[in-house]
């Protein structure tokens, strides 16, 4: 590869999460706010007003879920371990700035930015830890980056965004061996007999009708890690954490491993495969709450996978994203 002479910045989005019980309130209101989450004729009109009543009814019962694990998500921290992961091996081979943007709590996107231009980098590439694109996860985070430089009148930024990355090989490794890791919790002559449940972030199902590739990139991605390993166990496909009265993509996880259940699935590992960080959705809702009812419904060991965190293979994964996205802008350079 070409020397490159210059800084790149490199910016990781993700989704943020409430780091104290305080922070519960302000955090759902940000999300309910966004205009890519709460999508109606006028609804601009109401969105704030309908932001603050939605977080003010469901705070009590979030901040519940936070007590059940240790009062605060660990997002923040798992992604600047990430990040700083992510920068020792990128620098091994040009100077580079990875920071963080959480899309619904600090440090938001503007901070980012100020650190970028504080940096003088002009040269940035947006990753987002959304491996599979919707236009509520990536599509929200490049709206709200591109509304700061707008309103910041930042106009030099040279850009490139990893829009997807479904089906990397070292990603695909990396989940296979979260995958391996939770089968070693099953006495030996039993694991052939475990069941895989890759469980997803649900969307609102009028997104599919609009174009999103979310659904059809969740299957490709579970279809590539059992081909990676060989179809070795029985799997199947569910979605998590729906909110509000709308059709969200189904089945549900708790649906899901009833079903199981009565199919006399005794021993079944849940595989978080659209968290690349344990946060809310995978340590209570997947380790607490869909754990009793698997337990109530029968299942004999229940299992979770670690989400990616920052295991090396996907800190590898993403520096070749970033490596591979420089190597084709010089090559459209020359």
């Amino acid at each position: 590869m070409k020397q490159i002479n210059h800084s790149i910045g490199v910016v990781l989005f993700q989704l943020g999460g409430p780091d104290s019980l305080k922070a519960v309130e302000p955090f759902l209101e940000n999300l309910f706010s966004d205009p890519d989450i709460i999508d109606f004729p006028f609804a601009w009109i109401a969105r704030r007003t309908l932001a603050k009543a939605i977080a003010r009814r469901r705070a009590r019962i979030v901040r519940e879920n936070l007590r059940a694990i240790g009062g605060k998500s660990p997002i923040l921290e798992i992604t600047q371990r990430q990040a700083y992961a992510l920068q020792e091996t990128l620098s091994k081979q040009f100077p580079v700035k990875v920071v963080v943007a959480m899309r619904y709590s600090s440090p938001f996107t503007e901070t980012a930015i100020n650190e970028l231009l504080k940096e003088g980098i002009s040269r940035i590439i947006l990753l987002p830890l959304y491996p599979q694109y919707s236009q509520v996860t990536t599509g929200s985070a490049m709206n709200e980056w591109n509304r700061v430089v707008s309103r910041q009148g930042v106009n030099h930024f040279e850009i490139s965004l990893i829009h997807d990355y479904p089906t990397h090989p070292l990603y695909l490794k990396a989940l296979s061996q979260r995958i391996d890791e939770a089968l070693q919790r099953f006495p030996l002559f039993e694991r052939q007999a475990v069941h895989f449940l890759f469980s997803a972030h649900s969307i609102p199902a009028y997104l599919l009708r609009k174009g999103d590739p979310y659904k059809y990139q969740i299957e490709a991605t579970m279809n590539a890690v059992m081909q990676l390993r060989n179809f070795d166990h029985p799997f199947h496909l569910s979605f998590q954490s729906r909110v509000g009265p709308v059709k969200w993509l189904e089945p549900s996880t708790i649906d899901m491993v009833k079903y199981l259940a009565r199919g006399n699935v005794r021993n079944l590992i849940v595989i978080p495969i659209a968290f690349t960080s344990d946060h809310i959705e995978t340590l209570y809702e997947l380790n607490i709450q869909v754990r009793r009812i698997a337990q109530e419904a029968g299942i004999k060991q229940y299992e979770v996978a670690e989400a990616l965190n920052d295991s090396p293979l996907f800190i590898q994964a993403m520096a070749d994203l970033v490596l591979t996205t420089i190597a084709k802008s010089q090559g459209a350079q020359q």
